[in-house]
């Protein structure tokens, strides 16, 4: 419980960040350590191939100056006319020949270059113990040309040898950097999943969360207060979910307050209402009928308000169980079309009686929804419309796909709702200018239950402004196409 306390939204971005960010590091620094390797193994090789170069240079033109010292000591040198420097030219060319192979396998070269080495070590003694062996005779004669062409052939073969040494140590530098690029890319490739592995982890745990507080808040939007609301994730984003869950609570209290008020006033008025109709009703059967007589009308009058407080204690009552009823949550495929063509036919008789026209534009539309509830926001716009309209006056209906919502207008020609009432006729009771002329009866609860249904498909209702050289009200419905915001 103390680690599900620790893990706040804060806390763990900070936590996945780190957890995400050393991985990260690590191959950072794993790629700087191995090119820092390679770079030190390839000035240690260069170094290495460097000095052997030139040591080989150096004993392949030592090689070089002894066959020429050796060649100019017998050719040139007469025994009653040598000198000792002759000799000792020789003598310093060939120790600097000795220097050089010598200094060439303090290198360490390889085995092979090392044979090579001494073999040119051998026959260059070969032919110093020729010269060496004539020197006391009067007669010098030249060491075989075979001892010679043998010494420039195993020159030759160890400059050859040394080339393909040369070859072979960079070809395993080359491919030991391929190897090390390889480690790279698989160890930072592996680091970065993990990274990603680990950012992908916090993305799930927050988007679980916050889609359970966007589930919440709909919910709560739509009306739908029966279930518990459940949070779970970082300790903050818990705490929004327990401050949820107490104010679906307390909406569910107020409902069910506010349902209790209405039932207990419309049952409060309805005894009455009974009691008053049947007096209504004797008053009447008393006296013959006259239409002229005071009496008559007065009755008339009082039968006529008694229906008028028995629609507003149905109306209530009706309001009251918008979301009370068991079945009002069950949505389904609906076309919205249809469902139009099928009110409009039913509202046939009531506009022919005012001799008005309905003139449509509508599309083929399908939501998902209560067939019950869209059915009485059709039915609840249109009896306005017909209230409100004139004489021989005309009904503009739209019904149209906008995108991820359905779109649905209804426009009549009668006088029109005024700019500071828009914001009030979908309150309940609310009755504007125009039911203060007398053109409009009912406990104006009409558009507060229409807005209710509305907001039970989580959508929107409201007055727009009317067309251009039009006066009437124009009203808009905009439902989601699948049901969700």
């Amino acid at each position: 419980m103390k680690f599900k306390n620790f893990l706040s939204l804060k806390s763990l971005i900070v936590l996945g960040f780190v957890i995400a960010v050393i991985p990260l590091f690590l191959a950072v620094m794993y790629a700087a350590f191995g090119m820092r390797e390679t770079s030190a193994l390839g000035r240690t090789v260069n170094t290495h191939v460097f000095e052997q170069t030139k040591t080989i240079r150096l004993v392949l033109q030592k090689a070089s100056d002894i066959e020429r010292k050796a060649k100019l000591f017998v050719l040139l040198s007469d025994p009653t006319l040598r000198q000792p420097y002759e000799r000792q030219s020789y003598e310093t060319v060939r120790a600097s020949f000795k220097q050089a192979l010598g200094d060439l396998l303090k290198l360490h070269v390889d085995n092979k270059i090392a044979l090579l080495v001494n073999e040119l070590s051998e026959k260059e003694n070969l032919i110093y113990q020729q010269i060496i062996g004539s020197d006391d005779e009067n007669n010098l004669e030249l060491p075989i040309d075979e001892a010679f062409q043998g010494l420039r052939e195993s020159a030759a073969t160890l400059s050859r040898e040394f080339e393909n040494h040369v070859d072979h140590e960079f070809n395993e530098l080359h491919q030991l950097s391929e190897s090390l690029e390889h480690g790279l890319l698989v160890k930072g490739a592996v680091l970065l999943a993990i990274s990603f592995s680990v950012i992908a982890i916090l993305l799930i745990v927050l988007s679980r969360s916050m889609r359970q507080l966007d589930v919440s808040i709909r919910r709560l939007g739509a009306g739908e207060l029966a279930e518990p609301i459940l949070v779970n994730g970082p300790s903050d984003l818990r705490y929004l979910g327990n401050r949820l869950e107490w104010l679906r609570t307390h909406l569910l209290e107020l409902e069910v307050s506010k349902q209790q008020f209405m039932q207990n006033v419309a049952r409060e008025i309805e005894l009455p209402l009974a009691s008053l109709r049947q007096d209504a009703e004797l008053l009447a059967g008393e006296t013959d009928y006259d239409p002229n007589s005071k009496r008559e009308n007065t009755v008339l009058h009082l039968c006529a308000n008694i229906e008028k407080l028995n629609t507003v204690s149905e109306e209530l009552l009706r309001y009251s169980r918008i979301n009370s009823l068991p079945d009002s949550k069950r949505k389904e495929s609906v076309n919205i079309k249809d469902l139009l063509e099928t009110v409009i036919d039913d509202f046939q008789p009531v506009l022919s009686s005012k001799a008005i026209a309905i003139r449509m534009l509508a599309r083929p539309v399908e939501i998902s929804g209560i067939p019950e509830q869209l059915r009485a926001i059709i039915e609840q716009l249109l009896t306005n419309a017909v209230k409100f309209s004139p004489e021989g006056g005309e009904i503009r209906v739209i019904l149209r796909d906008a995108g991820t919502l359905m779109e649905l207008e209804v426009e009549d020609e009668g006088p029109g709702i005024a700019a500071d009432e828009r914001d009030h006729i979908f309150e309940p009771f609310y009755r504007g200018k125009a039911g203060d002329t007398g053109d409009s009866d009912g406990p104006g609860l009409g558009l507060a239950i229409v807005k209710e249904y509305v907001a039970n498909h989580q959508g929107k209702v409201e007055v727009i402004d009317a067309r251009q050289d039009q006066q009437g009200a124009r009203i808009r419905v905009q439902i989601p196409l699948n049901g969700e915001n």
